[in-house]
């Protein structure tokens, strides 16, 4: 279902990231789409609203009420996304996301299943990211079989530098009950849905997490991941906020090739004649030495740098552009909304493994992960305890 003229957008939550969706839209740049109301509980945000000549509200349930918008934009704190988007979706408003989806998979896949039903009504995330072309296609090549079946995938993306004064900007920043995480919530959804995008969803993660490892912060400021997908496919994710040098580097092997990303800008494709296996069994043993000494040329290839004129594409404003264009003519979605839940379901088991000391699979232990997450809300005696 498409509507006629521009989108009007409400966004609730004028903050950094609303703000700026407010000036983009206010100046013309995102094609299909106007700046409709703006919803923040501050009430100084007014006169921003008044700036932009367009309706204020100080709830979100009002502004939906409103008459003044055709969709919504949650940049609201994170447990609240699912809240402001179901509240939306409920009154017959197109909704798009912030990342991420939510703290908690029980909560996103609430929010999943309202959208489901109202499938009349345009639903999405702000996964920016994904409008780097470099990615693109990079998923395009791995979709394509080009590498042959994936065995393995590492990320190590360390750039994600936070000195400890930025921790004390708020004070619900770096909790469990205020921002519901760290790293794995803050940071790095961004790679995590780039990960499982293109490398596809594991079946269980063991992760060792450093809480408070090197800020005084409550939630993780590192993380290591290591994923199993079945069958001896494994990957590993590194991430953390106090890396001054940082890194960022992501390998995908395949059986008929490999993919290494630098600095999310330039990728080496090697695609290799025939897989690796018919390689091995093809080596006579005379050859041996050779090939473990690399004297030996055992293979075909080809190899293929990637690097684009915009490392970063169209990225937040592209987004918003693509959410107006499904609206009004029906244009694919870069991130469909439904796909918000993968990266909190890595980032909820990656918690839950590091708190139980266990391997945790990636499906059905919502239970014990929230009754994880409000003993650490309890502990910290500031936020509300939070629901199935």
């Amino acid at each position: 279902m498409t509507q006629q003229g521009p989108v009007r957008l409400g966004i609730v939550g004028h903050g950094v990231q609303g703000g700026g969706y407010a000036r983009a839209i206010g100046a013309g740049e995102v094609e299909g789409m106007v700046l409709g109301a703006v919803c923040d509980i501050d009430e100084s945000k007014r006169a921003a609203a008044q700036e932009y000549g367009v309706p204020f509200h100080t709830d979100y349930r009002a502004l939906i009420a409103s008459g003044d918008i055709d969709a919504v934009v949650a940049t609201v704190p994170h447990y609240l996304h699912p809240e402001v988007v179901i509240a939306a979706l409920e009154s017959g408003l197109h909704a798009l996301a912030e990342k991420p989806a939510g703290v908690y998979a029980a909560q996103v896949r609430e929010m999943n299943e309202v959208a489901a039903s109202h499938p009349d009504l345009t639903y999405a995330i702000m996964f920016n990211q994904r409008t780097n072309p470099l990615y693109r296609r990079i998923k395009e090549i791995v979709d394509a079989g080009e590498i042959g079946a994936i065995r393995r995938s590492s990320w190590i993306i360390t750039t994600w530098y936070r000195p400890q004064v930025y921790y004390e900007q708020s004070a619900w920043r770096a909790t469990w009950g205020g921002e519901g995480g760290g790293v794995l919530v803050n940071q790095s959804p961004h790679q995590l849905d780039l990960w499982q995008w293109i490398c596809g969803m594991p079946q269980s993660v063991t992760a060792k997490l450093g809480f408070g490892f090197r800020r005084e912060i409550a939630v993780e400021d590192e993380a290591t991941i290591l994923a199993d997908y079945g069958n001896g496919v494994t990957g590993s994710f590194i991430t953390a906020t106090h890396d001054l040098i940082g890194t960022d580097r992501f390998e995908i092997l395949g059986d008929q090739g490999k993919i290494v990303v630098e600095g999310s800008a330039t990728a080496t494709v090697t695609r290799l004649d025939k897989p690796e296996q018919e390689i091995s069994a093809s080596v006579p043993l005379e050859q041996v030495f050779g090939v473990v000494t690399g004297g030996s040329q055992l293979y075909e290839s080809t190899t293929e740098t990637l690097e684009f004129e915009s490392q970063w594409g169209g990225q937040h404003k592209e987004v918003l552009r693509n959410f107006a264009a499904n609206i009004l003519t029906g244009e694919p979605l870069i991130a469909p909304g439904s796909d918000g839940i993968n990266g909190v379901k890595l980032a909820n088991a990656a918690h839950l493994s590091a708190w139980l000391g266990r391997e945790v699979p990636v499906d059905g232990e919502d239970e014990a992960y929230l009754r994880e997450l409000n003993g650490r809300i309890r502990a910290e005696g500031m936020f509300p305890e939070r629901e199935r």
